[in-house]
């Protein structure tokens, strides 16, 4: 396999077939994944795995009913946990030094890594996989639903199963926009316009645009698909659950 063009090509996939996927593959691509990089090799994280139907539609309500979330054959939540490493910390008569900031900065790190290498592993299994960023949109509610417990906090969810048939690839701005050499160029009104000439030449974009009655689509982004004041909530609510102050 030419691993470059597999990832050049790969896609996230939100239709999936009735086809289910085993407990011994899903333990076998956890095992797997455990091995990507993580913090001072603490893995500073933990899965909750859904499969039970009923508990699969309580999980998809919290995605908003997405698609993806309600047709696949496993629902993952990846989370920071470091409330085993202070488990560990109390049994080795000491106190946990990651009840802070940083320490979620760490957690959130090692999921991350975590969560990308189970979708590597998945996809080269000939498993779908999508990305549920809504678990940021109501962190409390996963939570509860979930039984996470103190030092434990949802992250990202994940939609697996066998693909019903080949997604189409999402379109990547151009090399030129994400790498730098020796320092960082900042960009010029060129640049931008050049970077997002692709995105916005989409055929399915100016609908849209029109739909939400904006002029460009950076509005669509910027006003109504992340919002200030939503990304202010997650703040909030992550603020809130893991016990910091925000700024006021």
């Amino acid at each position: 396999m030419n691993f470059t063009d597999f990832f050049a090509n790969r896609s996230s996939v939100r239709a999936f077939s009735d086809k289910e996927i085993s407990a011994e593959t899903l333990e076998k691509l956890i095992s797997a994944s455990s091995h990507a990089p993580n913090t001072g090799n603490m893995q500073l994280y933990s899965v909750i795995a859904t499969l039970d139907p009923e508990k699969k539609k309580q999980v998809a309500a919290l995605h908003f009913n997405q698609p993806a979330a309600l047709g696949c054959s496993i629902l993952l939540t990846f989370c920071t946990d470091t409330r085993r490493f202070e488990k560990w910390c109390e049994q080795g008569k000491t106190e946990s030094s990651l009840n802070n900031f940083g320490g979620f900065f760490m957690s959130m790190m090692d999921a991350c890594l975590f969560a990308q290498q189970f979708v590597t592993l998945a996809e080269l299994e000939g498993l779908g996989t999508c990305f549920l960023g809504t678990v940021a949109y109501d962190v409390k509610g996963f939570s509860k639903l979930l039984g996470l417990p103190q030092g434990v906090v949802p992250l990202v969810g994940l939609a697996v199963g066998y693909p019903a048939s080949p997604a189409k690839p999402s379109d990547r701005l151009p090399i030129e926009a994400i790498l730098h050499y020796e320092t960082f160029s900042d960009y010029t009104p060129e640049d931008i316009e050049r970077f997002y000439a692709e995105k916005e030449a989409l055929p399915e974009n100016p609908k849209f645009i029109s739909e939400n009655n904006k002029e460009t689509l950076a509005q669509v982004y910027a006003q109504v698909r992340y919002p200030k004041h939503l990304n202010e909530k997650i703040e909030t609510d992550y603020a809130d659950i893991l016990g910091f102050k925000t700024k006021k």
